[in-house]
């Protein structure tokens, strides 16, 4: 049930359009998912009626009696379930392979994962969350789509505003917001909403923006986005932004797809702020969202000290070369017996919440080292291999054994797609497929 003073408001701002915005909540919503670069540039053949979705190349729309997430190449990192709105504002970001991009607002990790398929790989995502447990989730998703360039970390945006003062060429700032558009989906976020709750956000909306925009290089892409339709906290929040930094503008973006923004609907809103975007969803098929894509034109750049290397142990050169698996680029970081890669260009990491400093390669083990499951989803390939059919991969996720004449740490596999580890001995493969992961008998 959605709250009769939000109804009133959406009422007074749609006007004759909010019959059909009003039946559009009826409808059974969109469903999508994102196909991860980084793991395959020609995705197997699904059992799922996948079509496009315009704003995003990887993006495609679902049945809802179909269930992607139950499928072996999720977990496989071969696609992420994402609701298709929420693709738009990471595509309105550009990211490009080679440059410093900061996720301020990162969890549960759909645009951060978004970016870093689209960097490729090379340059540095630092991926933020300012709640543990979701900086939790955040780092999982990042480890299940075979991430290596990414940081995860658990940080206040101001505590980061002091350590990354113009150091980032893109930042993505989809801000804690009243969830308008998402209200049909969480039926219990009703229940929370009020217009005090919209101010409230407003408020801590300003807060975060001012902190992205004291890392953003001279030149550097601010994108704003929120998931509700409050002008306040959408066309209000940009207006009041760019009074406070006359350094940014809105940037004109070409997204045929999305509704123009609407100053009229705020106090002192220029007419720049009809190069914003909403997302509406009796336009299109997708849930409620704003997205503005905002640039700096001055600003200080800066230049940080990177993160030094560790001599990598003895063991995890022994271990990969038994691999097969060549050591890859970046800082070496022992985290108690855990081996980390950070990625190149990692700045210094001492006083930071770090959740997660790159590539978790291997676990120290009493003179030995065991391949991570993070190393497992980043290879494509290792001199073991053993290819799952579809029902010994479901067997698999279950942290079962399977048949195997390997001998030592083989790569599993499923559709060409790395799952995770297991060790062959005496005919058997033993599983070893985080506990934690691992899906319901």
């Amino acid at each position: 049930m959605l709250p009769d003073l939000f109804l009133q408001k959406m009422q007074s701002l749609l006007g004759p359009e909010y019959p059909e915005f009003l039946e559009a909540l009826d409808r059974p919503r969109a469903l999508g998912l994102r196909f991860n670069p980084l793991k395959t540039t020609q995705p197997p053949e699904l059992p799922f009626s996948l079509t496009q979705i315009p704003w995003e190349p990887q993006g495609r729309y679902y049945r809802p009696s179909e269930r992607p997430g139950l499928h072996p190449c999720h977990a496989a990192g071969l696609y992420y379930l994402q609701e298709p709105s929420a693709m738009a504002p990471a595509a309105m970001l550009d990211p490009q392979p080679g440059e410093r991009i900061l996720d301020l607002c990162a969890a549960p990790g759909g645009k951060s994962t978004q970016i870093a398929g689209r960097m490729q790989g090379r340059g540095l995502l630092v991926c933020n969350e300012i709640h543990p447990k979701r900086a939790a989730v955040l780092s999982g998703n990042i480890e299940r789509m075979g991430i290596a360039n990414a940081l995860v970390l658990n940080e206040h945006p101001a505590n980061l505003a002091r350590r990354f003062p113009g150091w980032f060429d893109r930042i993505l700032v989809d801000a804690p917001c009243s969830g308008e558009g998402m209200l049909r989906k969480h039926e219990a976020a009703g229940e929370d909403w009020s217009p005090e709750t919209v101010a409230m956000c407003a408020n801590r909306q300003a807060e975060i923006l001012d902190s992205a925009a004291s890392m953003l290089r001279s030149g550097g892409r601010l994108v704003y986005s929120t998931c509700t339709f409050s002008p306040e906290e959408n066309e209000g929040t940009v207006a009041a932004f760019l009074r406070r930094h006359p350094e940014f503008s809105v940037e004109q973006t070409d997204a045929p797809w999305f509704a123009p923004g609407r100053p009229e609907w705020v106090s002192g809103g220029g007419e720049e702020l009809r190069n914003t975007f909403r997302l509406w969803p009796h336009r299109m098929l997708g849930e409620g969202h704003f997205a503005a894509v905002l640039r700096r034109a001055e600003g200080q750049s800066a230049e940080l000290p990177a993160e030094s290397s560790a001599k990598i142990p003895a063991e995890c050169l022994e271990l990969f070369r038994n691999l097969g698996v060549s050591m890859p680029e970046g800082a070496v970081l022992l985290w108690g017996d855990h081996v980390f890669l950070a990625p190149v260009g990692t700045p210094r990491l001492a006083g930071l919440k770090v959740v997660r400093p790159g590539l978790e390669l291997a676990q120290l083990r009493k003179g030995r080292a065991e391949p991570a499951h993070a190393l497992a989803l980043w290879l494509h390939e290792a001199a073991s291999m053993r290819e799952l059919t579809m029902d010994e991969a479901a067997s698999y996720l279950r942290g079962e054994t399977v048949a195997a004449s390997a001998s030592g740490w083989t790569l599993v596999r499923v559709c060409g797609l790395s799952l995770g580890w297991g060790k062959g001995s005496a005919g058997t493969l033993k599983n070893h497929y985080p506990k934690g992961l691992r899906a319901v008998r």
